[in-house]
């Protein structure tokens, strides 16, 4: 018997306006251009997809479970810009069949800079779980996967946490299968779920690309790759960002009818013994094979699975460096106008769009992407910064 574990992220960012070093407005983000992308994405990705769960989910009687972990950015664009999506992740949550896990507020990079900063988006994450959905998460996940063994031992000293979930990482896995349950080291038994990144990369980047040996890339096909781990641990962990269906992968792609298909071909390679679990569930029905022993961080993103993404040039490490150093002078004024405006710059999209790498599959860092270039990105971003400064110090 297999299980299968889908996962999917859900977040878009504020996005910064242009802003001149002469600028001396507090209004930082694009407004215009955050809605015109989020009723965009909402209508390729949100809207039809999220029905079509509900769909599955009803017509499979629960037996088709999912897991999202909703950044708090996306969810307060829902609010102005999509309500509707609002009351179908209502829905979703009424269902029992979907689970919604924590993570920070923000999609930051707090963990590698504050952990006050990281427990405070925590918190604040959890508050609109409760809030929004009514259920209090139990497995986290950190901003793109970004993990290591400080990360679980920290998330294990804050209790009421079953597991984490992280990248299914070649070189620390070594001979080992992404398909099994495993403890980090030292985190009072914290489960780990890490993604099988070959099977939901198929997914997530390779389905529409007709130059693929295994193009097309049908439900019955992909099934029967889930079924083979029977004999390759418990669990198949696909884990991707939800724009995968209808915006990375357009519909005219095939990719929702795979989608809808996908539930019963599962169900059908195994001889009605396989299954869909959510990651808590999961946790509770797999023991760990061993330690996942992961010393430095690792990631999810881009082919290296490390943190070249968002600290991999001087740009980026000086922008970060700068923004949390503000972090105290922020918060001594007490201003929630000023706090907010500053978590908001500790999303992490300001400094991926700074990331001036090339590697195999850079195609995503221009997505969304407002800037022509990493440099405009920085620029923009340390002019929006120096105006934050100068609120700081002025009290407004």
């Amino acid at each position: 018997m297999a299980s299968v574990c889908f996962y999917f992220q859900v977040h878009q960012p504020f996005r910064l306006r242009r802003y001149s070093v002469f600028d001396s407005e507090s209004n930082y983000f694009d407004d215009a251009r955050n809605r015109q992308i989020l009723e965009k994405v909402a209508g390729k990705c949100y809207l039809p997809a999220t029905e079509l769960l509900l769909k599955l989910i009803r017509e499979h009687e629960g037996r088709f479970r999912v897991a999202f972990s909703l950044t708090g950015t996306v969810v307060e664009q829902f609010k102005l810009w999509c309500p509707r999506m609002i009351d179908l992740l209502g829905e979703l949550a009424q269902t029992g069949s979907v689970e919604f896990l924590s993570e920070t507020y923000h999609h930051s990079l707090a963990f590698l800079y504050s952990r006050d900063e990281f427990r405070e988006q925590i918190d604040r994450h959890r508050a609109l779980m409760h809030d929004l959905l009514g259920v209090s998460p139990t497995v986290f996940r950190n901003t793109e996967l970004i993990y290591n063994n400080e990360l679980a031992q920290y998330v294990a000293s804050l209790g009421g946490y079953a597991g984490v979930i992280a990248e299914g990482a070649d070189h620390v896995l070594g001979q080992r299968s992404p398909n099994s349950l495993y403890t980090a080291p030292d985190a009072n038994g914290i489960k780990l779920l890490l993604k099988n990144y070959r099977l939901s990369d198929d997914i997530a980047f390779r389905f529409s690309n007709k130059g693929w040996e295994d193009w097309p890339l049908t439900a019955e096909k992909f099934a029967g790759w889930i079924n083979q781990i029977n004999d390759d641990g418990h669990v198949c962990n696909l884990f991707m960002d939800y724009e995968t269906f209808g915006e990375h992968q357009w519909a005219d792609t095939g990719i929702f009818d795979f989608l809808g298909s996908l539930p019963q071909a599962v169900f059908d390679a195994g001889d009605g013994q396989n299954e869909f679990k959510t990651p808590s569930e999961c946790l509770a029905a797999f023991d760990s094979l061993g330690e996942y022993d992961v010393p430095h961080m690792i990631s999810w993103a881009d082919t290296e699975r490390d943190l070249s993404a968002w600290l991999g040039n001087a740009m980026q490490s000086n922008a970060l460096h700068e923004l949390y150093k503000l972090e105290k002078p922020v918060k001594e004024t007490g201003d929630d106008t000023l706090i907010n405006d500053w978590r908001m710059l500790t999303t992490s999209d300001h400094f991926y769009y700074m990331c001036t790498k090339y590697f195999a599959d850079g195609d995503v860092h221009k997505y969304f992407n407002p800037y022509e270039s990493p440099y405009d990105s920085y620029i923009n971003f340390m002019n929006v910064l120096d105006n934050l400064r100068t609120r700081i110090e002025t009290g407004g």
